[in-house]
């Protein structure tokens, strides 16, 4: 036989060493606890946030996502492993370069210079017998899979911390408002309690007590604005802009986000579709898997095809011909290393149901916050509610002189309590559907062009 049709033989019977990735089994509840057997599909373009209707968090999400610095540096590690990706197939097995010179030669006594040209242009070849190179290909294309999947997570981690945020800036402002309406209740009784004192109904003591109550109120305030402040500030650094135009467009007001409707969960198995973090652990596993193989090739033979063409002067001359090497004396090593990918890709698989086991937590607990947190919101309005109606009686009976001024300071403190303890639970109420939606996956994903 023919040392090339042997060769061709070669070629075409090579096969790639090491395990082919399959996605492992894994044992996942039909439906999460308190929920329905009802799938929510694909869900990673929704543009949730657009359900608070908020035209200036829209706007901030829509400016962010395109200028944040963490996820244009997520971006950037997807060109990274697309370049990687390059690297791989037939560019990792050509190699061959052209090569040239021009040296011109003399000396003392000789009669002139001489010049000599030459030039060689030379190739290498390796034959993928064993698809070592074929796995070093599968290895950077699940990189890559993994990049775009954490491109996604840090999209998903910029979002709730920008929802989070401006959530707080807004809550403080609220604070900030019903302190506010408090100072003016406070200043009112003072006055009442003057009058009365001017009238010998009432004592020193109760019109320095009603004004210490005041003052109080007072003193709250640079507290919060301090505490806004922060969180535009925050606002500013994940949308990489200035602080000052963000802060100016937030001092305008606007009032806290309301929790939007329904948020469905779908069932435990749509986390393996719609959770980036997830999709990113599976593909390193994958790229684990193809490591194996990789290490696996190396203990075989390899074989590369070689050549060169050159010509010095007036003489032309060629070479060609398959070289083949055997890794003999470095077994030990080469097994040592392939066992050490097999553990390797042991511990992704056991990081990749990590990751679902802990997907699958984040959503129950956002899901049971959401409930008890809208719950406590609608009880903690109703009693600010209350509260708001016994403080006006509250004030009028004390003008008329029904009830003592302690009831009455004692009836505003718990007004002004149950106010910011409505508000504070609508905030956490805010932030629980957004979170419920990040736990899902949603919106990891999403486009959201400028202009809308």
């Amino acid at each position: 036989m023919k040392p090339y049709v042997l060769l061709m033989g070669l070629i075409v019977a090579g096969c790639a060493v090491g395990p082919d990735y399959q996605r492992p089994e894994v044992s996942m509840q039909t439906r999460f606890v308190g929920g329905n057997a009802e799938t929510i599909g694909a869900i990673a373009t929704e543009r949730w946030w657009l359900d608070y209707k908020d035209a200036t968090l829209t706007e901030f999400v829509t400016r962010g996502l395109a200028q944040n610095l963490d996820v244009m540096s997520a971006n950037e590690a997807i060109r990274q492993a697309q370049a990687e990706l390059r690297q791989t197939g037939i560019n990792a097995a050509a190699d061959g370069s052209l090569s040239g010179s021009v040296i011109k030669s003399g000396g003392d006594g000789t009669s002139g210079t001489s010049t000599t040209d030459s030039g060689e242009l030379g190739a290498s070849l390796v034959i993928d017998l064993f698809g070592g190179i074929r796995r070093e290909r599968e290895a950077a294309s699940a990189s890559l899979t993994a990049a775009r999947a954490e491109a996604e997570t840090v999209r998903l981690a910029w979002l709730a911390e920008l929802l989070a945020a401006y959530s707080d800036a807004r809550y403080y402002q609220e604070v900030l408002a019903q302190y506010r309406t408090t100072i003016k209740t406070r200043q009112e009784t003072v006055n009442i309690t003057r009058s009365q004192f001017e009238a010998g109904a009432a004592t020193e003591y109760e019109v320095a007590e009603a004004q210490a109550l005041l003052s109080t109120a007072k003193a709250s305030l640079p507290q919060y604005a301090a505490l806004f402040d922060a969180n535009v500030y925050a606002i500013a650094t994940l949308l990489n802009e200035p602080a000052g135009p963000i802060k100016a467009k937030m001092e305008r007001g606007s009032p806290q986000l309301v929790t939007p409707g329904g948020a469905r969960t779908g069932v435990p198995a749509d986390l393996l579709r719609n959770r980036p973090d997830v999709r990113s652990a599976e593909a390193d596993l994958a790229a684990a898997v193809a490591e194996v193989g990789v290490a696996e090739a190396a203990l075989y033979p390899s074989l590369s095809l070689t050549g060169s063409i050159g010509r010095t002067e007036n003489t032309d001359a060629w070479s060609f011909g398959p070289q083949l090497s055997f890794p003999v004396f470095n077994q030990g090593l080469l097994k040592a290393s392939r066992d050490a990918k097999l553990s390797a890709a042991k511990q992704a698989e056991i990081s990749w149901r990590a990751s679902i086991n802990g997907a699958v937590e984040d959503v129950q607990v956002a899901q049971s916050n959401l409930s008890r947190y809208r719950q406590r919101a609608a009880l903690l309005r109703t009693a600010a509610n209350d509260y708001g109606r016994a403080l006006a009686l509250a004030q009028e009976n004390y003008r008329n002189g029904a009830i003592t001024l302690l009831d009455l300071l004692e009836t505003d403190r718990n007004t002004s309590s149950a106010r910011i303890t409505a508000a504070s639970a609508v905030n956490d109420a805010a932030q629980a559907w957004a979170t419920l939606k990040i736990a899902t996956g949603a919106g990891s994903a999403a486009t959201v062009p400028l202009g809308n």
